[in-house]
């Protein structure tokens, strides 16, 4: 690197010396051009030859004067154009410069460096170049490919799903509809306003060239998440059998610092509120999950638990008191209610029960399991005032059938795995979420006209939406749901029942176990026949 600095800097030495030699040329031929001409032939004037008068002499002498400042002004403006080259190469010298020190030091952030409109274009053709648009990549298998998703004016038809989406729906999220709309409306003014290197029909009248959106007939799209969307959209005229293509590109530009700050979590601490009804095994398997992490580890947590009715409720204290006695624990609040169950009403009392000030509060089921890394992701992620988190649950299907093959189910433990036939992301549920007092109490809670199973999650998860709170939506890893048996009461109304029997149908097994348990008859009876014939072929 020092020799090619040093190459540089005597390029632009001996660039600076030619350039004072060439301003010292053209000063010479200037001077040559000032100085008075003779002529060794012509007659001197008044000496020998005709007579000249005054008017003679007037014009001759103006006639030098434009002469010289004609060859004046066309110096001044040869010196003019020099600085201005001169100048332009001094740029490029310092830009290459820069540029190697880029080199030298690597590239960082594009944020913190201001950026030329030309260098951005550069940049933005440079992605589309790197892209897998004009020309196929070699890919290592068939999993290395993209698949496209296509879509028409009215529906979207997707592959990755997730449980909640169907393979086929309208985009009602508005910023997949926004940016399907654009895209259209951007392939129209491609072809109605074509460019010279488009290729178009010359026996064509321009009439009927000129498209709408009734004329877009499919698209695909496709994200490249490093480089941008590529949209392939097709457009034709009914009376007409030629279809048009157009092909787009949104590069993504380059990485752009927005802030970096520290967060203080260490003196952050959690309210973990858990209603609760009966369940009182739920509740010990619970509360040593709790005790691991909680108290063990985190040590910055308050439990609250909101328990309705009275059955089980001696029970729920006895654990309370045999966890937190031996653990010398005192941080946790029972409030016993003698009605009937309502989640939203129990969260709401136990948000409002709270009279230390601030707080950052878990709402939090008997039945979810939790790991110390994901406490710290709440505390990350929920800022008041700013920001609530909603974090996807992992729930885990019936150990009953995932492990069918094994003669007992392994311990919790063991089965908080992220696998397809182990569990699924719970991503229709809104139940579990990190949010501060304040903006809760702000946003008014729970809809206490909601009765029964679900629900009331989503009507609160709805008014943050409705807000101007940002809300956190993501899968973690250290949140599950444990499969438990689901019971749906006959007294819930039929929107709640339908939900209620969904989830119970989710919760049971992957497609690949249930259609194990629907042909269990079709592969026994196959079974007993490859049994039957290996042993006929033994005895034969």
């Amino acid at each position: 690197m020092p020799r090619r600095g040093l190459i540089l800097q005597t390029r632009t030495h001996w660039l600076l010396l030619g350039l004072a030699l060439l301003c010292s040329l053209v000063l010479f031929l200037y001077l040559l051009e000032c100085a008075p001409q003779t002529d060794g032939n012509a007659p001197l004037p008044g000496v020998i030859g005709e007579n000249y008068g005054k008017e003679y002499y007037q014009a001759l002498l103006q006639e030098q004067e434009e002469h010289y400042q004609t060859r004046a002004t066309s110096l001044k403006r040869q010196i003019a154009q020099l600085k201005q080259e001169l100048q332009e190469m001094s740029e490029k010298m310092r830009s290459l410069q820069e540029r190697k020190n880029v080199g030298a030091n690597g590239i960082g952030y594009q944020g913190n460096k201001e950026q030329t409109p030309s260098d951005l274009l550069e940049f933005l053709h440079s992605q589309i170049d790197k892209a897998e648009v004009s020309i196929g990549a070699k890919l290592p298998s068939e999993y290395g490919v993209i698949p496209f998703e296509s879509f028409t004016l009215m529906k979207v038809f997707q592959l990755e799903m997730g449980l909640t989406r169907h393979p086929e729906e309208k985009p009602v999220r508005k910023d997949k509809r926004d940016e399907l709309v654009e895209v259209i409306e951007a392939g129209l003014e491609v072809i109605n306003n074509p460019d010279e290197d488009d290729e178009q029909e010359e026996d064509s009248p321009l009439g009927e060239k000129m498209m709408n959106e009734n004329d877009f007939i499919e698209g695909y799209y496709r994200t490249e998440r490093d480089k941008g969307t590529q949209y392939e959209l097709f457009f034709k005229k009914a009376d007409l059998m030629e279809y048009r293509h157009v092909t787009l590109f949104r590069p993504f530009g380059p990485l752009m610092k927005v802030k970096s700050e520290m967060i203080d979590i260490t003196r952050s601490i959690i309210n973990i509120i858990v209603p609760l009804a009966e369940r009182t095994e739920a509740f010990a398997q619970f509360m040593q999950n709790f005790r691991d992490v909680c108290i063990h580890q985190d040590k910055r947590i308050h439990l609250t638990v909101v328990y309705f009715g009275k059955e089980g409720l001696s029970k729920v204290k006895s654990i309370l008191e045999s966890v937190t006695s031996e653990s010398n624990f005192h941080n946790y609040t029972l409030i016993p209610l003698n009605e009937e169950f309502n989640r939203g009403q129990g969260l709401n009392v136990g948000a409002q029960a709270w009279d230390k000030g601030e707080v950052l509060m878990f709402f939090c089921d008997v039945d979810i399991y939790f790991s110390a890394e994901f406490l710290n992701s709440c505390r990350l992620n929920a800022e008041p005032g700013k920001k609530v988190f909603y974090p996807v649950v992992f729930s885990l299907y019936n150990p009953a059938i995932v492990y069918a093959s094994q003669d007992v189910p392994p311990p919790v433990e063991q089965q908080l795995v992220h696998k397809k036939d182990s569990g699924f992301w719970r991503d229709f549920g809104f139940g579990m979420t990190c949010q501060y007092r304040s903006d809760f109490l702000t946003i008014g809670g729970f809809d206490m006209e909601v009765k029964g199973w679900g629900g009331e999650d989503v009507h609160l998860y709805r008014k943050y939406l409705h807000g101007d709170l940002i809300v956190i939506r993501t899968p973690v890893p250290g949140l599950f749901h444990l499969w438990h048996e689901k019971r749906c009461a006959d007294e819930l109304t039929p929107e709640q029942y339908r939900m209620c029997i969904q989830s119970k149908a989710m919760n049971e097994a992957s497609h690949s176990h249930l259609g194990m348990l629907v042909f269990r008859e079709e592969i026994e009876t196959h079974l007993h026949k490859q049994a039957y014939r290996t042993n006929s072929e033994a005895v034969g």
